[in-house]
């Protein structure tokens, strides 16, 4: 949108929208997202005006120090060659291809792109389908948000990989759908095709709710009806999947009324035929027992336990049995089913032999992801290496996408971060985050535009201003309007997990973001 047309809509608005308007738009522009006109690409905050970076023939970077996420460690002075997307070659003094790109990654870090096996930050509408107990029909992939801003702040912060999950409201969720970050790709372009299909499933409060009610309250209420809707609909996919087997073929069925389609239990019979993997929402040791001894039964293998607090209370039985654990590192007590956790859980699942992750189920969190990965350095003493490899290898591995991303090795698609500095590092920041050997973010091109679009806004906040002369009311602004938000991010971007009382997207550690003050 022009200058010209804003000044046209500002001055037909009420002051307080106006200004509400004005804001969204300076946190946007101010965060630099869009790239001099110079640059290659130029993203903009509306993904669908943007053209998808090229994907150069060959990349060359020199120097680095980089971090694999594999046995081969951390390389010292290393380059790193990527032909068509896929990595080519590690090793010193590779050779350049005719007309590849330079990069001369000297003093610089370069990492696996991040991986978020939890996350809600490009979702449509809302993710809890809240009106039955499993709601294993719905898919997150019809409602993925190839629009949200949050894919660029997370390609900023290194993110190249995203599980979308359906929320936690009920025992059986909605299919998970894993996403990569190529912002100003449409819905479909962002599905990451080669993942394995997964699903969401909840224990404990939320399901059985315990912090929230439907107008008609529906079963269960208690930790044990939770676990016996499960195994019933276990069964009933058993039955479905034995009748489907069951039904007439060839020239008999053409007398035979077909069988119908249910689409809740195709999904939990993929479930029971290991066509789709478990992703648990969990907080308590006892309910993960439960699920595992339920899945046992049934001859199913956990993906993962999501969240996973008291993680470290079961992880012998969990690396037994096969499931992974997803998990906040420093979050606790948030609410009662919260209290045992403890800091040092990522490192005590890991030291057992879980496949042990950090994730977000935040889209700010999810931007400083290896402050997370640092975390378990501090917490346990996890070796530097094997901490970064929390929020990439491990996390691929979860997910099932480990032979495509989540380290650096030949094959391997180019998915990859250029760090001024050390990953793990509050002072690090990224400097170009690279999917599938196209560069989608690149902080120096980021900050040529900022200069150009301060006056923009500094003229479009004027404009605002003039417009609501003579009016300091905040009539009509209420707790649930935009202005009462964390400005830049629609509703279900904050509020994409309601029954889940960890979060409070509205207001952010007890800040007015009206006021300005602390309530």
């Amino acid at each position: 949108m022009s200058v010209s047309d804003w000044k046209t809509t500002m001055q037909g608005l009420h002051s307080t929208n106006a200004l509400v308007a004005v804001c969204v738009t300076a946190v946007l522009v101010s965060s630099g997202l869009v790239f001099s006109q110079d640059s290659d690409w130029q993203p903009d905050i509306q993904s669908w005006e943007v053209t998808p970076p090229e994907q150069p023939g060959a990349v060359l970077i020199r120097n680095a120090t980089i971090w694999t996420a594999t046995e081969a460690g951390i390389l010292e002075q290393a380059d790193l060659l990527v032909e068509d997307g896929e990595i080519e070659a590690i090793g010193r003094g590779l050779d350049s291809p005719r007309g590849a790109v330079i990069i001369d990654a000297e003093g610089r870090h370069v990492t696996p792109g991040i991986i978020d096996a939890h996350s809600h930050a490009a979702i449509v509408g809302g993710v809890n389908e809240a009106t039955t107990i499993s709601t294993a029909h719905v898919r997150i992939e019809d409602v993925i948000d190839a629009d949200s801003i949050n894919i660029y702040r997370q390609l900023a912060g290194g993110v190249t990989t995203i599980n979308l999950l359906h929320g936690s409201a009920n025992a059986i969720g909605g299919q998970m759908q894993v996403i990569k970050l190529r912002w100003g790709q449409d819905p479909d372009g962002l599905i990451f095709s080669e993942a394995p299909a997964g699903i969401k499933f909840a224990l404990g409060e939320n399901p059985k709710q315990s912090n929230w009610n439907n107008d008609t309250p529906r079963y269960p209420q208690t930790r044990p009806g939770v676990a016996q809707i499960i195994r019933e609909k276990f069964q009933a996919a058993e039955d479905y999947q034995r009748q489907k087997d069951g039904a007439p073929g060839g020239r008999a069925a053409r007398d035979a009324v077909p069988m119908r389609v249910d689409y809740e239990l195709e999904a939990i019979a993929e479930i029971l035929n290991a066509e789709r993997f478990i992703h648990s929402h969990a907080y308590r040791a006892d309910e993960m027992v439960m699920l595992i001894e339920l899945a046992d039964q049934f001859g199913v293998t956990i993906g993962t336990f999501q969240h996973v607090l008291e993680g470290y209370k079961l992880a012998r039985r969990m690396a037994e049995h096969g499931a992974g654990g997803s998990t906040f590192i420093d979050w606790w007590n948030f609410k009662y089913e919260a209290t045992d956790a403890i800091g040092f859980n990522p490192a005590l699942m890991h030291q057992a032999g879980v496949v042990t992750g950090l994730h977000s189920d935040n889209p700010e969190l999810a931007r400083r992801m290896n402050l997370e990965a640092a975390k378990a350095v501090r917490y346990g003493n996890v070796p530097e290496h094997d901490a970064l490899k929390m929020v990439t290898a491990y996390p691929a591995q979860q997910l099932g996408v480990d032979d495509h991303v989540g380290s650096l090795a030949e094959g391997m698609h180019a998915d990859l971060v250029i760090w001024n500095g050390h990953p793990l590092s509050v002072y690090s920041r990224v400097d170009q985050t690279w999917v599938d050997g196209r560069k989608y973010f690149d902080r120096e091109a980021d900050l040529a535009a900022r200069q150009q679009l301060e006056a923009e806004r500094q003229e479009l906040i004027a404009l605002a201003l003039s417009a609501g002369e003579g009016d300091d009311s905040d009539e009509g602004v209420s707790e649930d309007s935009p202005s009462s938000r964390l400005l830049g991010y629609s509703r279900w971007e904050l509020d994409h997990d309601e029954f889940c009382t960890a979060h409070v997207h509205t207001q952010a550690y007890g800040l007015n973001f009206v006021k300005g003050n602390r309530r």
